[in-house]
């Protein structure tokens, strides 16, 4: 059964008040249909979406993506803590073989051949059984070990203020020279005798 005038008029209301039932009527359906044509356009844009949904995730799976990232960047910062340790060990173990009179020219052999995987650092940064790699540096490189013997300058035998030899050049090379280096101290000297 419709909802129609005719129904209206048979129930015994007066066409005044079925011209405003019809009114009320009319604007409650137009507001039905207009929801409806737009929840309508809404679901026909809905593949469209689902298909924009589905590009941005790329079809990964975001929480393998992100423990897969995660997990690098723990490796990473492990590796350069790592790494960073075995810069100090190596930075203390180098003093340590200056400490103990390796020369110069033995420094990077000596380096070389430490197992710098079994020392490890303190929390002072000293490097831990000191007494251990002193008696081992001793018993393979004892013999590159030099002494470093400081001795001040003899009093019988002082050194000449002659730094730059310059009493020993030619009367030319003393001329030239003083006139390249007028202030230098040899040269005032010798201008003063």
């Amino acid at each position: 059964m419709a909802f129609t005038r005719s129904f209206l008029n048979a129930t015994g209301l007066t066409e005044e008040q079925v011209k405003a039932v019809m009114e009320e009527h009319v604007s409650v359906v137009d507001a039905l249909k207009a929801d409806r044509d737009k929840f309508k356009a809404e679901a026909e844009k809905l593949p469209e979406v689902q298909k924009e949904l589905d590009d941005l995730k790329g079809g990964e799976n975001w929480q393998e993506k992100f423990e897969g990232l995660k997990k690098d960047y723990d490796d990473f910062k492990e590796r350069t803590a790592q790494e960073a340790e075995a810069a100090k060990v190596r930075a203390a173990y180098r003093k340590l073989l200056i400490d103990e009179g390796i020369g110069e020219k033995w420094l990077d052999r000596v380096m070389e051949t430490a197992d710098f995987a079994s020392m490890k650092l303190d929390k002072g940064g000293n490097l831990n059984d000191l007494d251990g790699l002193k008696d081992a540096l001793n018993k393979k490189w004892g013999d590159v070990k030099g002494t470093i013997i400081e001795k001040g300058a003899s009093v019988e035998t002082p050194p000449k203020a002659d730094n730059n030899g310059f009493e020993s050049m030619s009367l030319a090379d003393k001329m030239a020279f003083a006139n390249q280096n007028p202030s230098d101290p040899s040269v005032i000297a010798w201008l003063n005798k």
